[in-house]
């Protein structure tokens, strides 16, 4: 996963773990229009200057900066928000609250003799957390009857073996939902089947049962390699079920029933909108005012009664 931060109009990709100095990463105001600034969910902001590209390469005589956010004037320094005596705004640990509109009144005069010129640089900045990922996958087998503590027992049998696959790639496999139904085949009559969802996701390789110590711990390739494990264990039970002489077992697997899904998610009142927020497209930024999300959604929904940033209901 990249961490995306806006600069002079362009996007600079960073990766993950890395850590910025104060002057690596700054941001610039324009005399047009808003500029959107994205900072990582509890982490320090880039620093975004009271002053557009072309005032930045120019002398001011006189600047005085003072900076308006949502909830009024920004003093010079406080627990969480710094302004430098430039004139520039750096947060400390950013958090869902201090998502907002910004303006920064500058003050200045191009020479000494000349007039004080006043201009106002409006920021939207916005929060926004990497998105939860994670494959989804289904499969269905062949039952005892639906009331049957034989299910049960399988249940909890087939989720401690996929756990098990995957365990040292520091993933887990969750049950999702699973159920029993009596269904009508073709031509045929009445058969139980189980109807298992599952997901497979990664966690920390610090915090998992058996961290990760090799070089290849990156989220995307463990659960990678969880993918092939797991298609390789459906894939070899419906070989096993072919091979067999005799009658099948009670309950087996389907042939042709698995089936493995990529899912992006994002928090509550958070999103993904890629038209909205093409400098980071696979970020989930905070929902903006008129959207919220309400569950593990991926994106903001429409919502004219929310007026806040990070909206989760739709009052």
């Amino acid at each position: 996963f990249l961490f995306f931060f806006l600069i002079v109009g362009n996007l600079l990709r960073l990766p993950r773990g890395f850590r910025y100095t104060q002057d690596s990463v700054k941001i610039v105001g324009s005399p047009t229009f808003p500029v959107k600034v994205y900072v990582p969910l509890h982490r320090k902001s880039p620093h975004v200057l009271c002053v557009t590209q072309q005032l930045r390469n120019s002398e001011l005589v006189d600047p005085s900066f003072q900076w308006h956010g949502p909830k009024g004037k920004i003093v010079s320094e406080n627990s969480t928000t710094q302004i430098t005596s430039t004139g520039s705004l750096v947060f400390q640990n950013f958090e869902e609250s201090m998502s907002g509109v910004y303006t920064c009144f500058l003050q200045y005069k191009p020479t000494v003799e000349a007039v004080v010129r006043k201009l106002p640089l409006k920021y939207v900045i916005y929060a926004y957390r990497e998105p939860h990922s994670y494959y989804q996958f289904t499969a269905r087998y062949h039952a005892a009857p639906c009331n049957s503590i034989y299910n049960i027992s399988f249940e909890k049998k087939l989720l401690q073996l996929l756990s098990k696959l995957v365990l040292e790639l520091s993933c887990e496999v969750s049950l999702l939902k699973s159920e029993c139904h009596r269904v009508k085949m073709q031509r045929a009559g009445l058969q139980n089947e189980l109807f298992f969802t599952f997901s497979v996701s990664s966690v920390d390789t610090d915090k998992g049962p058996k961290p990760c110590t090799g070089h290849n711990c990156e989220s995307s390739k463990r659960l990678a390699k969880a993918k092939s494990l797991i298609e390789r264990f459906f894939s070899q039970q419906v070989e096993v079920v072919g091979r067999r002489a005799e009658s099948l077992p009670e309950i087996y697997h389907i042939e042709g029933t698995f089936q493995m899904v990529w899912m992006n998610r994002c928090f509550p009142g958070f999103g993904i909108n890629v038209l909205k927020h093409p400098k980071c497209p696979e970020c989930c930024v905070i929902c903006s005012p008129g959207s919220y999300n309400p569950r593990d959604g991926t994106h903001c929904l429409q919502c004219n009664g929310s007026l806040v940033f990070g909206a989760k209901a739709c009052l």
